[in-house]
C-alpha cells in the first residue's frame, strides 16, 4: 500500500516551520524514510554530484536536533519504559500499516524483554495515519484507550492481525476496546468521538511530517532514523550505538 502524506500546503508548511532542520539533514544525506519495508514511502531526491558522506560527528549533531524535536518523556500513556531511560524509540506508525503491525508482533515484544524490562529504553508511540478516515479514527481510539490505562493492550490488540477499512468502524473499535480491558466504554466511544483526541492526534501528525517523517513505520531511536520493517538487529545497533553516545556526553 502507498500514499502521499500530506497535500503540497502542509508539506510547505512543515518545510517552513523547520527550514534549519531540513537543511542539516539534507546537508548530511539522512532522508527520514528512505528505507524499504514501508507504507506510503517515497524515494529521496538524488544527492548532488560529488557529494561526500558525512562525518559521524555531522550526523550525531542531527540525531540530537532529531531527538529533541521528537522525543517528550514525562507523563505519557502511549509510552512505556522508564521517563529517564538513555534510549527512547519514538514510532510513527499507521493502524491500517501491514508493517507496523509486524513490527508489533515480531520485534516489539523483544524490545520490551531486552531493554524496556531493565531500563535501557522507553519508547514512545506517535500516532501518524496516513491511509484516510479508516486510519484516523483508530489512531483517535488509541488516544482514548490510553485515557483510561489501557492504550497498550488497545494497540496490541488492533496489530493482532491486519485490519483495515471497516474492520476498523466505531463499533469494532469499541468491540476491540473492551477485550483490550477498557472498562469504561461510554467514555472510550465518547473520547474517541472528542476534539481532545482529534487535537492529540494532530499533534503527533505534525510532529512527524514537520521533522520529515515519509513513511510508516518510522523509528527514531534517540534520533537516529530507522524506517521501514527492519531486523531486530538494526535496532541492537541503534540502540547500542544510542546508550554509547550518552555515555560519552557526560
Amino acid at each position: 500500500m502507498s500514499a502521499r502524506l500530506s497535500s503540497p500546503s502542509r508539506r510547505i508548511a512543515a518545510i517552513g516551520a523547520v527550514v534549519a532542520l531540513v537543511v542539516a539533514l539534507v546537508a548530511t544525506g539522512i532522508a527520514i524514510g528512505k528505507n524499504s519495508g514501508g507504507s506510503g514511502k517515497r524515494e529521496p531526491a538524488a544527492g548532488a554530484a560529488g557529494e561526500t558522506s558525512p562525518s559521524a560527528d555531522e550526523r550525531q549533531k542531527v540525531y540530537a536536533q532529531l531527538e529533541k524535536a521528537s522525543v517528550r518523556r514525562g507523563g505519557d500513556p502511549l509510552a512505556v519504559g522508564k521517563a529517564d531511560a538513555p534510549v527512547v524509540l519514538v514510532e510513527y506508525a499507521d493502524y491500517q500499516c501491514s508493517y507496523c503491525g509486524k513490527f508489533t508482533r515480531d520485534s516489539q515484544p523483544e524490545l520490551v524483554k531486552k531493554y524496556v524490562d531493565e531500563g535501557t529504553l522507553r519508547i514512545e508511540f506517535r500516532n501518524f495515519p496516513i491511509f484516510g478516515k479508516d486510519s484516523e479514527r483508530a489512531a483517535r481510539a488509541s488516544w482514548a484507550a490510553g485515557q483510561q490505562g489501557r492504550f497498550w493492550q488497545f494497540h496490541d490488540e488492533i496489530y493482532a492481525k491486519t485490519r483495515k477499512g471497516d474492520a476498523l468502524a466505531e463499533d469494532k473499535l469499541v468491540d476491540m476496546a473492551g477485550s483490550a480491558g477498557v472498562k469504561d466504554l461510554d467514555k472510550f466511544r465518547a473520547d474517541l468521538n472528542g476534539s481532545a483526541s482529534a487535537a492529540a492526534v494532530k499533534k503527533d501528525q505534525e510532529e512527524g511530517y514537520s521533522i520529515g517523517v515519509q513513511s510508516t513505520p518510522t523509528f527514531l531511536v534517540n534520533g537516529r532514523p530507522i524506517a521501514g520493517a527492519q531486523p531486530m538487529s538494526a535496532f541492537d545497533e541503534a540502540i547500542a550505538q544510542a546508550k554509547a553516545a550518552k555515555k560519552s556526553d557526560k
